[in-house]
């Protein structure tokens, strides 16, 4: 298959896409602030869309959470990375919108000693769920505080019980272009894949979610099930997973094999390693202005020891 590199795609879908876009959306909020104004409306309030999502019952709160504001909810479901759509940010809440969901399955494979398959209904039973409100940092220069849903992704390991050879976790989007039309692009090489280290993967912090805001996923942020890495940037957080597979050896993930020079396979938020294209030291909350200074680990400091005596400029 042909990948193209970022040379070869236009900048307006990639990183000046979401630059442009942030700047658009506060343009236009400063825009309509003064028509309410000129107008003497105290608020221009867009009302919220139909939401098909189901109430998630009987959540716990996480003592892992933050306590940050909570970025609203319209900001994330409506401001996506998810190139299996669109390269658009705004794109994949309109394309996703259809997709389906049910029946859903999991395959389990590799280095365990239960090869299996598991519907997602099964997966929901395997613990209590828990509302956690995490950071979340993409590499572009945004970041978002999300009370995301699930439970952590070491319930899964345990049960598909891996293997002493098995050293890494591989994740797998569902390949699907009559769905997703973005896969049928040649932007990246798909099906997605990410993958962690299993250590990285057994820690409480890692969630396999199903839900946020109290809700099942919306399509366009990973329905009906993935990952969040909450000290790592963003797309190490798949989506819309289909197989986990325990390796012995690292797997290649999608974003390292296209530019390697420019994603590497840790991704740890780092504002001491700058990507080549533009600074991390600073990074700007959706539905905010000014920027704040990025926090390494994305502030998750009980993440550290298992880094350490690593070159983490090497490692990035």
């Amino acid at each position: 298959m042909l990948i193209k590199k970022p040379d070869d795609i236009r900048s307006s879908e990639i990183t000046a896409q979401s630059v442009y876009l942030d700047r658009r959306r506060f343009i236009a909020q400063l825009g309509l602030a003064g028509a309410a104004a000129g107008i003497g409306l105290q608020q221009v309030v867009t009302p919220p869309e139909a939401c098909a999502e189901q109430q998630i019952p009987n959540l716990t709160k996480s003592p892992l959470s933050t306590s940050e504001k909570v970025t609203p909810m319209t900001d994330v479901t409506h401001y996506n990375n998810y190139y299996e759509f669109s390269t658009d940010k705004e794109g994949p809440a309109e394309l996703a919108k259809n997709f389906r969901t049910q029946p859903w399955s999991v395959t389990i494979d590799g280095a365990v000693a239960k090869k299996q398959k598991w519907d997602i209904d099964s997966i929901l039973k395997f613990a209590p769920s828990e509302e956690r409100i995490y950071r979340h940092r993409c590499v572009e220069g945004w970041s978002i505080v999300v009370p995301w849903v699930g439970f952590s992704l070491s319930e899964l390991i345990k049960r598909a019980e891996p293997l002493g050879k098995a050293k890494y976790l591989e994740f797998t989007t569902i390949l699907d272009p009559r769905q997703m039309p973005g896969q049928d692009r040649n932007v990246l090489q798909w099906p997605y894949v990410e993958g962690l280290r299993m250590d990285e993967a057994m820690h409480p912090l890692a969630l396999l979610c199903f839900g946020m805001y109290g809700q099942t996923l919306p399509n366009q942020d990973g329905a009906p099930l993935r990952i969040v890495v909450p000290w790592k940037y963003g797309f190490k957080s798949a989506k819309a997973i289909v197989r986990i597979k325990f390796t012995e050896k690292q797997p290649i993930n999608t974003w390292n094999l296209s530019a390697p020079n420019e994603y590497g396979f840790y991704s740890n938020v780092n504002p001491n390693v700058d990507h080549p294209r533009w600074s991390q030291k600073t990074e700007r909350r959706l539905g905010e202005f000014f920027k704040r200074k990025t926090l390494m680990f994305n502030g998750y400091d009980q993440v550290a020891n298992l880094y350490a005596g690593m070159d983490l400029k090497k490692n990035f």
